[in-house]
């Protein structure tokens, strides 16, 4: 990792850390969150990835095997275990539903007019409506509960005939502080993921690319940005349309266990030009 010979892997991966830190301390601070609070929070995470990771023939971890590839005391490890995983998956299980949804909603034909998601009726007796599409999704979630979630978050509005109408100038992101944090946790979670796949493998499994220019001018980076934008955009439409319709046709399948995530995102500073080191390109 490193070509200094006398600089050990662990020492050049606590600086690849410190650098991937650094965002996640900045919002840390901005939430009011503080050291010790994310100590704790960090040994939690530590027993958790141990159980659920790196088990011996497939069985539950002790105590004291979670406490040496940890390093956290056995005290607190039982104290954690005993707490449970808490609500997160609750509160990301609750995000895929509305995502879903609302994918639907977008890409299905018999939920469009032609110009984009038609309006619906919450419920009728002869024409498509809000609970079939809700339940054509899940069955274990009450339509009423999803449109109350939908209604709250103002990616749905309901006009004085009831009908319900898909904002789709909200949908390109979350409206509410809550639901902008499981965004967050579920894009950065698992384009992380997929990153620490692609590092620890011999063949890294995950297509991760990206393009990096420095040295350009403001004007030309908003003009990457714009391209990118409409370029991005109409790639992940085409994939909802996609994914929306194998959805459908394999949903009851009994080998239908897996979900994806494909994301894309762009970032922009002002960063001092650095010199190119002999013998290196720079783009």
């Amino acid at each position: 990792m490193s070509d200094d010979p006398h600089t050990s892997p662990s020492e050049a991966f606590l600086r690849v850390l410190r650098g991937l830190l650094r965002p996640l301390v900045r919002t840390m601070i901005a939430r009011g969150l503080t050291a010790p609070v994310i100590y704790s929070l960090l040994k939690r995470v530590f027993v958790e990835v141990a159980e659920e990771s790196f088990r011996l023939d497939d069985k539950p971890l002790t105590d004291s095997r979670i406490a040496l590839l940890t390093g956290v005391h056995r005290k607190d490890i039982r104290m954690i275990r005993a707490e449970g995983a808490g609500d997160g998956p609750v509160a990301r299980r609750k995000s895929a539903v509305l995502a879903t949804v609302v994918g639907q909603w977008m890409s299905q034909p018999e939920y469009s007019d032609g110009g984009g998601p038609r309006a619906l009726p919450r419920s009728a007796a002869e024409d498509v409506d809000f609970e079939a599409l809700v339940r054509s999704v899940n069955t274990d979630v009450r339509p009423r509960t999803v449109l109350d979630e939908l209604l709250r978050a103002g990616l749905v509005r309901q006009d004085a005939q009831d009908m319900l109408h898909l904002q789709t100038d909200a949908v390109v992101g979350a409206s509410t502080t809550g639901d902008r944090e499981v965004f967050f946790a579920a894009n950065v979670g698992d384009h992380l993921a997929a990153a620490t796949e692609n590092l620890l493998a011999a063949q890294p499994p995950f297509f991760e690319r990206s393009v990096f220019y420095n040295q350009m001018t403001p004007e030309a980076v908003d003009e990457v940005e714009a391209a990118a934008r409409v370029q991005a955009q109409a790639m992940l439409e085409d994939l909802n349309r996609r994914s929306s319709a194998l959805h459908r046709r394999d949903k009851d399948s009994d080998a239908a266990r897996q979900r994806y995530r494909v994301g894309v995102y762009f970032y922009k500073e002002d960063a001092a030009p650095v010199p190119p080191e002999e013998g290196q390109d720079t783009p």
